[in-house]
């Protein structure tokens, strides 16, 4: 991912989409983390979630690549910018792909065309860059000369699963984080070629590390481009990100959603809840059942209405996936015992509408068992 954090959207009157919660433009408890911890926990797949975040941080590196790149060659020829003959060719892509992601950031994000156009561009860009072998290279450094003997490497003596976050020719840290703030965090495409076959490494090929299942096709034209042709262009993984999207979309984010936009509880809270629920109902039950048998007077058998309580508050926590309680008050549960405030707004108003609705239910049916067992004639045995 991105290091920066991108600022939510303005209050919306509807549940948000996957596009939006992947972009980082929701809050919790509908946000990235809140679904990530959703595919880890419930789904059981969070690698194909991690695979997506991989492939839209390598499109960010090949985008800082392309800036770098633009203003290395107005630096170094300031005379052809003075003329507006300066890079067109790294400059245009750059400008038009970062006007178009500027045209399309509307609250329902922009279309599937839109999006594809800009990352259309910048891979013609980089595969132009690539077979030119890097004569417009800002980097002038050990970097590119690993680049340049990574070119005519087969793929099978690639080293397994290199990491772009740990090259060699520079320092530890990852060259995304301040990218924008700080010159010294510098892009060479030997970290473009790596950040690629990480990724193939990792999430693509047969017994990988962390293999998801694709289309067998995918993976094959994948696997060609990367070792065979040499590309390391982020329209290399478009097929497999948009499977994946698709995937998680149809599989994961409805029952995200019904999670924790109508939710605010757990699955290991919700099986507490139900176990504690029942006990409570039939001790209840037990304990009324007891009383009228004993001939108990009525204002004795009034205490029955605390274990009838706390039996019928968990068991519709339990059925509606919701503490009435914690959701007026403001809070959701990232993990088991694990609080954090709603802060979408649509969100707290489904959630507070809910929990009024739950609470009814409870009362209701309070004031019937209470009334049906503290009123009906006692009878000793």
């Amino acid at each position: 991912m991105d290091s920066r954090t991108p600022t939510p959207d303005g209050p919306r009157e509807r549940l948000p989409n996957l596009f939006e919660v992947l972009q980082r433009r929701t809050t919790a408890p509908v946000d990235l983390y809140s679904f990530y911890i959703y595919m880890r926990d419930v789904q059981r797949s969070v690698d194909y979630l991690d695979f997506w975040l991989d492939v839209s941080q390598h499109m960010s590196l090949c985008r800082h690549y392309v800036r770098e790149l633009r203003r290395s060659v107005l630096i170094s020829t300031p005379e052809l910018d003075k003329n507006g003959a300066g890079s067109k060719r790294s400059s245009q892509v750059l400008d038009n792909f970062d006007s178009n992601r500027g045209r399309t950031s509307s609250d329902q994000g922009p279309s599937q065309a839109q999006r594809q156009s800009g990352d259309e561009r910048l891979s013609a860009f980089l595969r132009t860059d690539n077979t030119s072998n890097h004569k417009h290279s800002p980097h002038n450094s050990q970097g590119s000369e690993l680049q340049r003997s990574e070119d005519n490497t087969p793929g099978s003596e690639v080293p397994p699963r290199p990491s772009y976050m740990n090259n060699p020719n520079s320092s530890n840290t990852s060259p995304l984080v301040n990218s924008n703030s700080s010159p010294n965090h510098t892009v060479a495409r030997a970290d473009i070629r790596a950040s690629a076959e990480k990724i193939l490494y990792t999430y693509l090929l047969p017994g990988a590390e962390r293999e998801i299942i694709l289309p067998q096709g995918i993976l094959n034209d994948i696997t060609n481009n990367i070792e065979k042709e040499g590309r390391d262009d982020p329209e290399v993984f478009d097929a497999a990100k948009g499977y994946v999207f698709q995937a998680m979309e149809r599989d994961a984010f409805p029952g995200f959603l019904r999670a924790k936009a109508l939710g605010n509880i757990v699955q290991p809270s919700m099986m507490l809840r139900l176990i504690v629920g029942l006990v409570a109902l039939f001790a209840a039950l037990w304990t009324a059942f007891v009383l009228i048998f004993l001939d108990a007077k009525r204002s004795t058998r009034c205490w029955e209405i605390l274990p009838f309580t706390v039996g019928l508050y968990l068991l519709f926590s339990h059925q509606y996936m919701l503490d009435p309680i914690l959701a007026l008050a403001g809070y959701s549960e990232y993990t088991f015992m694990s609080f954090s405030r709603i802060k979408e707004p649509f969100v707290r108003k489904l959630l507070n509408r809910r929990a009024l609705m739950c609470l009814a239910w409870v009362v209701l049916l309070d004031i019937i068992l209470c009334c049906l067992f503290i009123f009906v004639p006692g009878r000793r045995l």
